[in-house]
Protein backbone atom coordinates (compact mmCIF):
# COMPACT_ATOMS: atom_id res chain seq x y z
CA UNK A 1 0.00 0.00 0.00
CA UNK A 2 1.34 3.46 -0.95
CA UNK A 3 2.28 6.08 1.64
CA UNK A 4 -0.37 8.44 0.24
CA UNK A 5 -3.09 5.81 0.63
CA UNK A 6 -1.98 5.02 4.20
CA UNK A 7 -2.07 8.72 5.00
CA UNK A 8 -5.48 9.08 3.37
CA UNK A 9 -6.85 6.35 5.59
CA UNK A 10 -5.20 7.93 8.63
CA UNK A 11 -6.73 11.34 7.86
CA UNK A 12 -10.16 9.77 7.37
CA UNK A 13 -9.92 7.95 10.70
CA UNK A 14 -8.76 11.06 12.55
CA UNK A 15 -11.53 13.11 10.96
CA UNK A 16 -14.16 10.52 11.90
CA UNK A 17 -12.83 10.35 15.47
CA UNK A 18 -12.93 14.13 15.75
CA UNK A 19 -16.55 14.20 14.63
CA UNK A 20 -17.43 11.41 17.09
CA UNK A 21 -15.90 13.30 20.01
CA UNK A 22 -17.63 16.58 19.22
CA UNK A 23 -20.97 14.80 18.82
CA UNK A 24 -23.93 16.62 17.33
CA UNK A 25 -21.89 19.75 16.59
CA UNK A 26 -20.11 18.00 13.73
CA UNK A 27 -22.39 15.18 12.65
CA UNK A 28 -25.76 16.34 11.32
CA UNK A 29 -28.78 14.07 11.69
CA UNK A 30 -30.92 15.85 9.10
CA UNK A 31 -30.12 17.65 5.86
CA UNK A 32 -30.19 21.43 5.59
CA UNK A 33 -32.83 21.65 2.85
CA UNK A 34 -35.29 24.11 1.40
CA UNK A 35 -35.86 27.85 1.44
CA UNK A 36 -35.34 28.22 5.21
CA UNK A 37 -32.90 25.43 6.12
CA UNK A 38 -31.83 24.58 9.65
CA UNK A 39 -28.04 24.99 9.33
CA UNK A 40 -26.03 23.62 12.26
CA UNK A 41 -23.54 25.81 14.07
CA UNK A 42 -20.18 25.84 12.31
CA UNK A 43 -17.50 23.70 13.87
CA UNK A 44 -14.06 24.22 12.39
CA UNK A 45 -12.37 20.91 11.60
CA UNK A 46 -8.66 20.77 12.34
CA UNK A 47 -8.53 17.71 10.10
CA UNK A 48 -11.20 17.71 7.36
CA UNK A 49 -13.16 14.49 6.90
CA UNK A 50 -12.22 12.30 3.94
CA UNK A 51 -14.84 9.67 3.24
CA UNK A 52 -15.56 8.44 -0.25
CA UNK A 53 -16.67 5.14 -1.75
CA UNK A 54 -14.42 3.33 -4.20
CA UNK A 55 -15.49 3.76 -7.82
CA UNK A 56 -16.51 0.37 -9.26
CA UNK A 57 -18.77 1.01 -12.23
CA UNK A 58 -22.03 -0.85 -12.65
CA UNK A 59 -21.99 -4.64 -12.19
CA UNK A 60 -23.43 -6.59 -15.09
CA UNK A 61 -27.21 -6.27 -15.20
CA UNK A 62 -27.43 -3.44 -12.66
CA UNK A 63 -28.60 0.14 -13.17
CA UNK A 64 -29.93 3.00 -11.05
CA UNK A 65 -33.29 2.76 -9.31
CA UNK A 66 -36.03 5.00 -10.68
CA UNK A 67 -38.67 6.53 -8.41
CA UNK A 68 -42.11 4.88 -8.37
CA UNK A 69 -43.98 5.68 -11.58
CA UNK A 70 -40.80 6.00 -13.63
CA UNK A 71 -38.39 3.70 -15.39
CA UNK A 72 -34.76 3.97 -16.44
CA UNK A 73 -32.67 2.54 -19.24
CA UNK A 74 -29.14 3.05 -20.54
CA UNK A 75 -29.21 5.55 -23.40
CA UNK A 76 -25.45 5.00 -23.91
CA UNK A 77 -22.68 3.09 -22.14
CA UNK A 78 -18.92 2.69 -22.48
CA UNK A 79 -18.18 6.43 -22.41
CA UNK A 80 -15.11 8.01 -20.76
CA UNK A 81 -16.15 10.20 -17.83
CA UNK A 82 -19.26 11.77 -19.37
CA UNK A 83 -19.86 15.03 -17.54
CA UNK A 84 -22.23 17.39 -19.31
CA UNK A 85 -25.05 16.89 -21.84
CA UNK A 86 -26.25 19.26 -24.55
CA UNK A 87 -29.07 18.53 -27.02
CA UNK A 88 -28.75 20.00 -30.51
CA UNK A 89 -31.84 21.44 -32.26
CA UNK A 90 -31.98 18.43 -34.60
CA UNK A 91 -32.17 16.06 -31.63
CA UNK A 92 -28.61 14.71 -31.52
CA UNK A 93 -27.16 14.51 -28.00
CA UNK A 94 -23.69 15.85 -27.24
CA UNK A 95 -21.71 14.61 -24.25
CA UNK A 96 -18.58 16.30 -22.89
CA UNK A 97 -16.10 13.64 -21.72
CA UNK A 98 -13.51 15.03 -19.34
CA UNK A 99 -11.93 14.51 -15.94
CA UNK A 100 -10.15 16.38 -13.14
CA UNK A 101 -6.45 16.04 -14.00
CA UNK A 102 -4.07 15.23 -11.08
CA UNK A 103 -2.26 18.24 -9.66
CA UNK A 104 1.16 18.58 -8.02
CA UNK A 105 0.62 17.87 -4.30
CA UNK A 106 2.06 20.48 -1.93
CA UNK A 107 1.34 18.76 1.40
CA UNK A 108 0.68 15.38 2.95
CA UNK A 109 -3.01 16.24 3.02
CA UNK A 110 -2.86 16.92 -0.74
CA UNK A 111 -1.41 13.44 -1.24
CA UNK A 112 -4.20 11.96 0.89
CA UNK A 113 -6.89 13.95 -0.90
CA UNK A 114 -5.59 13.03 -4.34
CA UNK A 115 -5.46 9.36 -3.36
CA UNK A 116 -9.03 9.54 -2.06
CA UNK A 117 -10.33 11.24 -5.19
CA UNK A 118 -8.47 8.83 -7.46
CA UNK A 119 -9.99 5.86 -5.64
CA UNK A 120 -13.40 7.42 -6.24
CA UNK A 121 -12.74 7.85 -9.95
CA UNK A 122 -12.71 11.64 -9.66
CA UNK A 123 -9.12 12.19 -10.82
CA UNK A 124 -7.37 10.78 -13.87
CA UNK A 125 -6.60 11.23 -17.56
CA UNK A 126 -9.11 13.39 -19.43
CA UNK A 127 -10.61 12.29 -22.76
CA UNK A 128 -10.90 15.97 -23.76
CA UNK A 129 -13.60 15.41 -26.35
CA UNK A 130 -17.27 15.88 -27.10
CA UNK A 131 -19.12 12.83 -28.42
CA UNK A 132 -22.30 12.86 -30.48
CA UNK A 133 -24.99 10.30 -29.65
CA UNK A 134 -28.17 9.75 -31.67
CA UNK A 135 -31.22 7.54 -31.33
CA UNK A 136 -32.34 7.42 -34.96
CA UNK A 137 -34.74 4.50 -34.60
CA UNK A 138 -36.54 5.89 -31.54
CA UNK A 139 -36.03 2.91 -29.23
CA UNK A 140 -34.53 4.98 -26.41
CA UNK A 141 -30.97 3.77 -27.02
CA UNK A 142 -28.33 5.67 -28.99
CA UNK A 143 -27.14 3.52 -31.87
CA UNK A 144 -25.03 6.34 -33.37
CA UNK A 145 -21.80 7.39 -31.65
CA UNK A 146 -19.27 9.70 -33.28
CA UNK A 147 -16.56 12.08 -32.15
CA UNK A 148 -18.05 15.55 -32.55
CA UNK A 149 -15.06 17.61 -31.39
CA UNK A 150 -11.64 16.45 -30.11
CA UNK A 151 -8.41 17.95 -28.81
CA UNK A 152 -10.11 20.07 -26.15
CA UNK A 153 -8.94 20.99 -22.64
CA UNK A 154 -11.26 19.46 -20.02
CA UNK A 155 -14.47 20.53 -21.79
CA UNK A 156 -17.69 20.89 -19.85
CA UNK A 157 -20.14 23.59 -20.96
CA UNK A 158 -21.61 23.68 -24.48
CA UNK A 159 -23.87 26.10 -26.31
CA UNK A 160 -24.98 26.48 -29.92
CA UNK A 161 -25.99 29.93 -31.14
CA UNK A 162 -26.71 30.24 -34.85
CA UNK A 163 -23.81 28.74 -36.77
CA UNK A 164 -21.33 28.95 -33.87
CA UNK A 165 -20.70 26.21 -31.29
CA UNK A 166 -19.23 27.34 -27.97
CA UNK A 167 -17.24 25.16 -25.57
CA UNK A 168 -16.30 25.88 -21.97
CA UNK A 169 -12.80 24.44 -21.50
CA UNK A 170 -11.03 24.55 -18.15
CA UNK A 171 -8.69 27.22 -19.55
CA UNK A 172 -10.93 29.09 -22.00
CA UNK A 173 -14.18 29.64 -23.83
CA UNK A 174 -13.80 28.59 -27.46
CA UNK A 175 -15.97 29.25 -30.53
CA UNK A 176 -16.16 26.84 -33.48
CA UNK A 177 -17.97 27.06 -36.83
CA UNK A 178 -20.96 24.71 -36.92
CA UNK A 179 -23.08 23.24 -39.69
CA UNK A 180 -26.22 21.18 -39.10
CA UNK A 181 -25.28 19.15 -42.18
CA UNK A 182 -22.40 17.45 -40.38
CA UNK A 183 -21.97 15.40 -37.22
CA UNK A 184 -18.42 16.59 -36.61
CA UNK A 185 -16.79 19.98 -36.02
CA UNK A 186 -13.57 20.26 -38.00
CA UNK A 187 -12.92 23.99 -38.36
CA UNK A 188 -10.42 25.87 -36.18
CA UNK A 189 -11.65 27.41 -32.97
CA UNK A 190 -11.38 31.00 -31.71
CA UNK A 191 -10.47 31.72 -28.08
CA UNK A 192 -12.92 34.23 -26.57
CA UNK A 193 -11.85 34.20 -22.90
CA UNK A 194 -8.83 32.69 -21.20
CA UNK A 195 -9.00 31.36 -17.65
CA UNK A 196 -6.42 30.45 -15.04
CA UNK A 197 -6.47 26.71 -14.41
CA UNK A 198 -6.27 24.87 -11.10
CA UNK A 199 -8.87 24.29 -8.41
CA UNK A 200 -12.45 23.97 -9.59
CA UNK A 201 -12.22 23.32 -13.31
CA UNK A 202 -15.71 23.05 -14.82
CA UNK A 203 -16.71 25.99 -17.03
CA UNK A 204 -20.39 25.78 -17.84
CA UNK A 205 -22.23 27.85 -20.46
CA UNK A 206 -25.73 29.11 -21.15
CA UNK A 207 -26.82 31.60 -23.81
CA UNK A 208 -28.95 34.65 -23.10
CA UNK A 209 -32.52 34.55 -24.37
CA UNK A 210 -31.64 36.81 -27.32
CA UNK A 211 -28.53 34.81 -28.24
CA UNK A 212 -26.25 37.83 -27.99
CA UNK A 213 -24.61 37.02 -24.66
CA UNK A 214 -23.07 33.96 -23.05
CA UNK A 215 -23.01 33.28 -19.32
CA UNK A 216 -19.95 31.36 -18.08
CA UNK A 217 -19.61 29.78 -14.62
CA UNK A 218 -16.13 29.71 -13.07
CA UNK A 219 -15.37 28.09 -9.70
CA UNK A 220 -12.81 29.21 -7.13
CA UNK A 221 -9.17 28.20 -7.02
CA UNK A 222 -9.34 27.34 -3.32
CA UNK A 223 -11.65 26.44 -0.46
CA UNK A 224 -11.82 29.82 1.34
CA UNK A 225 -9.17 31.96 -0.35
CA UNK A 226 -6.46 30.55 1.90
CA UNK A 227 -3.76 31.30 -0.69
CA UNK A 228 -4.87 34.92 -1.00
CA UNK A 229 -7.57 36.58 -3.07
CA UNK A 230 -5.29 37.76 -5.86
CA UNK A 231 -5.35 34.30 -7.45
CA UNK A 232 -9.16 34.32 -7.17
CA UNK A 233 -9.55 37.30 -9.50
CA UNK A 234 -12.23 36.45 -12.08
CA UNK A 235 -13.18 33.26 -10.22
CA UNK A 236 -15.99 32.11 -7.92
CA UNK A 237 -18.40 33.93 -10.20
CA UNK A 238 -20.48 33.92 -13.37
CA UNK A 239 -19.18 35.96 -16.30
CA UNK A 240 -21.31 37.61 -18.95
CA UNK A 241 -19.71 37.61 -22.40
CA UNK A 242 -20.94 39.92 -25.15
CA UNK A 243 -20.68 37.88 -28.34
CA UNK A 244 -20.89 40.99 -30.53
CA UNK A 245 -18.13 43.07 -28.94
CA UNK A 246 -16.13 40.32 -27.20
CA UNK A 247 -16.22 42.24 -23.92
CA UNK A 248 -16.93 40.32 -20.74
CA UNK A 249 -17.57 41.21 -17.12
CA UNK A 250 -18.51 39.56 -13.86
CA UNK A 251 -22.29 39.16 -13.72
CA UNK A 252 -22.58 37.65 -10.22
CA UNK A 253 -19.86 36.93 -7.65
CA UNK A 254 -19.24 35.26 -4.30
CA UNK A 255 -20.31 31.88 -5.71
CA UNK A 256 -17.67 29.39 -4.56
CA UNK A 257 -18.22 26.80 -7.28
CA UNK A 258 -21.23 27.45 -9.53
CA UNK A 259 -21.60 24.60 -12.01
CA UNK A 260 -25.05 23.83 -13.44
CA UNK A 261 -26.79 26.69 -15.27
CA UNK A 262 -30.44 26.84 -16.34
CA UNK A 263 -33.08 29.44 -17.18
CA UNK A 264 -36.47 29.58 -15.46
CA UNK A 265 -38.77 30.50 -18.39
CA UNK A 266 -41.52 32.53 -16.67
CA UNK A 267 -39.04 35.08 -15.29
CA UNK A 268 -36.14 34.55 -17.68
CA UNK A 269 -33.74 34.44 -14.72
CA UNK A 270 -30.55 32.37 -14.75
CA UNK A 271 -30.25 29.79 -11.96
CA UNK A 272 -27.20 27.87 -10.80
CA UNK A 273 -26.24 25.14 -8.34
CA UNK A 274 -23.29 26.01 -6.10
CA UNK A 275 -20.89 23.79 -4.15
CA UNK A 276 -20.09 25.44 -0.85
CA UNK A 277 -16.94 25.42 1.34
CA UNK A 278 -15.40 22.59 3.35
CA UNK A 279 -14.25 22.16 6.93
CA UNK A 280 -17.22 23.43 8.99
CA UNK A 281 -19.28 20.26 9.46
CA UNK A 282 -21.46 17.80 7.62
CA UNK A 283 -24.28 20.24 6.81
CA UNK A 284 -22.53 23.57 7.29
CA UNK A 285 -22.93 25.30 4.97
CA UNK A 286 -25.32 23.57 2.54
CA UNK A 287 -24.82 23.50 -1.20
CA UNK A 288 -27.59 25.44 -2.88
CA UNK A 289 -29.75 26.26 -5.88
CA UNK A 290 -30.20 29.97 -6.51
CA UNK A 291 -31.22 32.57 -9.05
CA UNK A 292 -28.40 34.98 -9.87
CA UNK A 293 -28.90 38.72 -10.11
CA UNK A 294 -26.80 41.09 -12.15
CA UNK A 295 -24.25 42.53 -9.73
CA UNK A 296 -25.31 40.17 -6.95
CA UNK A 297 -22.78 39.02 -4.33
CA UNK A 298 -23.42 35.66 -2.62
CA UNK A 299 -20.91 35.66 0.22
CA UNK A 300 -17.82 33.64 -0.69
CA UNK A 301 -15.29 33.53 0.88
CA UNK A 302 -16.28 35.85 3.72
CA UNK A 303 -19.73 34.48 4.53
CA UNK A 304 -22.22 31.77 3.65
CA UNK A 305 -26.01 31.44 3.37
CA UNK A 306 -26.36 35.19 3.21
CA UNK A 307 -24.37 36.97 5.92
CA UNK A 308 -23.25 34.15 8.19
CA UNK A 309 -19.59 35.06 8.69
CA UNK A 310 -16.87 32.43 8.21
CA UNK A 311 -14.51 33.33 11.05
CA UNK A 312 -11.60 31.57 9.34
CA UNK A 313 -11.47 34.30 6.69
CA UNK A 314 -10.22 37.91 7.10
CA UNK A 315 -13.38 39.94 6.76
CA UNK A 316 -14.75 42.62 4.45
CA UNK A 317 -17.70 43.83 6.49
CA UNK A 318 -18.96 46.25 3.85
CA UNK A 319 -19.10 43.52 1.21
CA UNK A 320 -20.69 41.00 3.57
CA UNK A 321 -23.44 43.54 4.29
CA UNK A 322 -24.48 43.24 0.63
CA UNK A 323 -24.51 39.42 0.50
CA UNK A 324 -27.66 37.83 -0.91
CA UNK A 325 -29.22 34.74 0.65
CA UNK A 326 -29.52 31.81 -1.81
CA UNK A 327 -32.98 30.61 -2.78
CA UNK A 328 -32.90 26.92 -1.84
CA UNK A 329 -30.57 24.72 0.23
CA UNK A 330 -29.65 21.28 -1.15
CA UNK A 331 -27.87 19.77 1.86
CA UNK A 332 -24.22 19.81 2.84
CA UNK A 333 -21.55 18.59 0.40
CA UNK A 334 -23.96 16.98 -2.04
CA UNK A 335 -21.73 18.22 -4.90
CA UNK A 336 -24.75 19.28 -6.93
CA UNK A 337 -23.38 19.72 -10.46
CA UNK A 338 -26.02 19.07 -13.10
CA UNK A 339 -29.01 21.36 -13.63
CA UNK A 340 -31.76 21.65 -16.22
CA UNK A 341 -35.26 23.09 -16.39
CA UNK A 342 -38.03 20.50 -16.61
CA UNK A 343 -41.30 21.84 -18.09
CA UNK A 344 -44.57 20.71 -16.51
CA UNK A 345 -45.73 17.22 -17.55
CA UNK A 346 -42.39 16.38 -19.15
CA UNK A 347 -42.56 13.29 -16.96
CA UNK A 348 -45.89 11.95 -15.65
CA UNK A 349 -46.93 13.49 -12.36
CA UNK A 350 -44.15 16.08 -12.22
CA UNK A 351 -44.83 19.78 -12.10
CA UNK A 352 -42.32 22.17 -13.60
CA UNK A 353 -39.00 22.52 -11.81
CA UNK A 354 -35.29 21.78 -11.86
CA UNK A 355 -33.58 18.39 -12.24
CA UNK A 356 -30.28 18.25 -10.37
CA UNK A 357 -27.47 15.71 -10.65
CA UNK A 358 -25.75 15.31 -7.27
CA UNK A 359 -22.24 13.94 -7.74
CA UNK A 360 -21.90 13.02 -4.05
CA UNK A 361 -19.77 13.92 -1.07
CA UNK A 362 -16.17 13.10 -0.20
CA UNK A 363 -15.73 15.49 2.72
CA UNK A 364 -18.17 14.63 5.50
CA UNK A 365 -18.62 11.86 8.05
CA UNK A 366 -21.67 10.35 6.32
CA UNK A 367 -22.26 10.32 2.57
CA UNK A 368 -24.70 12.67 0.87
CA UNK A 369 -25.80 13.18 -2.73
CA UNK A 370 -25.23 10.32 -5.19
CA UNK A 371 -28.67 10.77 -6.74
CA UNK A 372 -30.71 12.81 -9.21
CA UNK A 373 -33.37 14.95 -7.59
CA UNK A 374 -36.19 17.20 -8.77
CA UNK A 375 -37.07 20.52 -7.10
CA UNK A 376 -40.60 21.71 -7.96
CA UNK A 377 -41.21 25.37 -8.86
CA UNK A 378 -44.24 27.65 -8.68
CA UNK A 379 -44.38 31.34 -9.65
CA UNK A 380 -40.74 31.26 -10.66
CA UNK A 381 -39.44 29.93 -7.31
CA UNK A 382 -38.82 26.58 -5.60
CA UNK A 383 -42.09 25.51 -4.04
CA UNK A 384 -41.64 22.27 -2.15
CA UNK A 385 -39.36 19.49 -0.95
CA UNK A 386 -37.09 17.72 -3.42
CA UNK A 387 -38.14 14.43 -5.01
CA UNK A 388 -35.61 11.67 -5.62
CA UNK A 389 -35.81 10.57 -9.27
CA UNK A 390 -32.79 8.24 -9.53
CA UNK A 391 -31.00 6.53 -6.66
CA UNK A 392 -29.03 3.31 -6.17
CA UNK A 393 -25.63 4.71 -7.18
CA UNK A 394 -24.06 3.34 -3.98
CA UNK A 395 -23.69 -0.19 -2.66
CA UNK A 396 -25.73 -1.02 0.42
CA UNK A 397 -22.69 -0.65 2.68
CA UNK A 398 -21.78 2.63 0.88
CA UNK A 399 -18.22 1.45 0.31
CA UNK A 400 -18.61 1.21 -3.45
CA UNK A 401 -19.98 3.68 -5.98
CA UNK A 402 -21.52 2.12 -9.07
CA UNK A 403 -21.93 5.59 -10.53
CA UNK A 404 -21.91 9.33 -9.82
CA UNK A 405 -24.51 11.71 -11.32
CA UNK A 406 -23.44 14.88 -13.14
CA UNK A 407 -25.17 16.67 -16.04
CA UNK A 408 -28.91 16.58 -16.76
CA UNK A 409 -30.84 17.43 -19.94
CA UNK A 410 -34.22 16.91 -21.62
CA UNK A 411 -34.00 14.60 -24.64
CA UNK A 412 -35.94 15.31 -27.86
CA UNK A 413 -38.55 12.67 -26.93
CA UNK A 414 -39.20 14.32 -23.55
CA UNK A 415 -37.23 11.83 -21.49
CA UNK A 416 -34.76 13.04 -18.87
CA UNK A 417 -31.08 12.26 -19.42
CA UNK A 418 -28.39 11.99 -16.74
CA UNK A 419 -24.63 11.73 -17.24
CA UNK A 420 -22.87 9.25 -14.93
CA UNK A 421 -19.11 9.78 -14.94
CA UNK A 422 -18.18 6.72 -12.86
CA UNK A 423 -20.69 4.38 -14.54
CA UNK A 424 -19.54 5.88 -17.88
CA UNK A 425 -23.15 5.95 -19.02
CA UNK A 426 -26.02 8.22 -19.96
CA UNK A 427 -29.22 7.16 -18.18
CA UNK A 428 -32.68 7.87 -19.61
CA UNK A 429 -35.71 8.34 -17.36
CA UNK A 430 -39.28 8.09 -18.65
CA UNK A 431 -42.73 7.38 -17.27
CA UNK A 432 -43.79 3.76 -17.05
Amino acid sequence: MSISRIFAQFVALVGAAAIWFRGARGRATTQALGRTPAIPEAYEQAVPSLKMPTARGWPQGMMPTAAPGFKVNAFATGLDHPRQIYVLPGGDVLVAESCFVPWRPSSLFDYALQSTLARAGAVGPSANRITLLADRDGDGVAEVRETFLAGLSQPFGMALIGDTFYVGNADSVMAFPFSAATTRVTGPGRKLIEFRTGGHWTRNLIASADGKKLFVSVGSQSNIGESGLDIEAGRACIHKLDLVTGAHRIFASGLRNPVGLAREPSTGMIWTVVNERDGLGDETPPDYLTSVRDGGFYGWPFAYWGRTVDTRVPQDAALVATALTPDYALGGHTASLGLCWVPEDTLPGLSSGMAIGQHGSWNRSTLSGYKMIFVPFANGRPSGPPKELLTGFLSEDERSAWGRPVGTAIAPDGSLLLADDVGNAIWRVTGK
